[in-house]
């Protein structure tokens, strides 16, 4: 537990910056072989979002970065899911990838659609975790509901937080606690901006252009994304390969890392260089 607590206190200490078109984006990076992991987080996260499974990807180059306008990457122009994903292309070409494995969690899942859509030259694979097509999202769904009400200062102690990173018990407290605290640092109108950005993406297009191996990794207990939306995203992306992670919910690299970095390293291993 101590250890624990001492890698999330040292998490954004960590991070490095990249000048990407005017923007200077914050990652966090761990040498290892090729290719790299580029790990793109959900909505409201951060490179923190990774940090519990890159203990379980020893060996592997991993980049982890801040979207604009989460955690030490500011915000600037949109915040669209095109917008993200032009931020990472600039990062993949900045810090010289080679075709990276890109794995996208959320929000990241849906960047990483339109990013290897967009830029099939720079996408040496693809990981889909906990992600979908078109949100669904209705008026009164938790989430929007949960959202509208934010009002600034948000307190990372709001109960909202409690249903946003629901996991099971054996997620680390002080990883849940860096993870509010950043989250709740982004202002109301940002998480309502962004979120309206999300409901009105529609990637099926976008997913039926992907060329890169994929993955789709999904939690069976899903509370936003479910079966219909995995469904959906295994029959948009040709050749792609579904994995269910058993009582994992939205998270399921927070709840079982394990499982998670065994699926990457089984699809993706270090000696598939694309």
């Amino acid at each position: 537990m101590l250890e624990q607590e001492a890698e999330q206190g040292a998490w954004a200490g960590r991070k490095r910056f990249a000048a990407v078109g005017g923007l200077d984006l914050a990652y966090v990076e761990v040498a290892g072989s090729e290719p790299p992991l580029l790990l793109v987080h959900g909505f409201t996260d951060t490179s923190r979002s990774f940090s519990l499974l890159a203990r379980h990807l020893a060996g592997r180059r991993l980049i982890m970065p801040d979207l604009r306008g989460h955690g030490a990457s500011r915000a600037r122009g949109g915040c669209d899911v095109a917008d993200f994903a032009e931020d990472i292309a600039g990062l993949i070409r900045r810090l010289g990838l080679n075709r990276p494995i890109v794995v996208g969690h959320s929000l990241g899942a849906m960047v990483s659609i339109a990013l290897a859509s967009r830029y099939p030259q720079l996408v040496g694979g693809l990981v889909v975790m906990a992600g979908t097509l078109k949100t669904g999202f209705v008026p009164d769904h938790p989430l929007v509901t949960g959202v509208e009400a934010l009002r600034d200062p948000i307190s990372p102690a709001d109960p909202f937080f409690e249903w946003w990173h629901q996991c099971g018990p054996d997620v680390p407290r002080a990883f849940l606690v860096g993870m509010a605290r950043e989250a709740s640092a982004i202002p109301a109108a940002r998480w309502r901006a962004i979120l309206e950005e999300i409901r009105r993406t529609d990637l099926t297009a976008a997913a039926k252009a992907v060329q890169a191996k994929t993955l789709i990794i999904a939690g069976a207990c899903d509370p936003l994304f479910g079966e219909a939306h995995q469904q959906e995203l295994a029959q948009a992306l040709t050749g792609s390969r579904l994995v269910w992670a058993q009582d994992c919910g939205h998270n399921p690299h927070w709840e079982d890392p394990v499982f998670v970095a065994e699926v990457f390293s089984r699809t993706f291993g270090a000696s598939d260089v694309p």
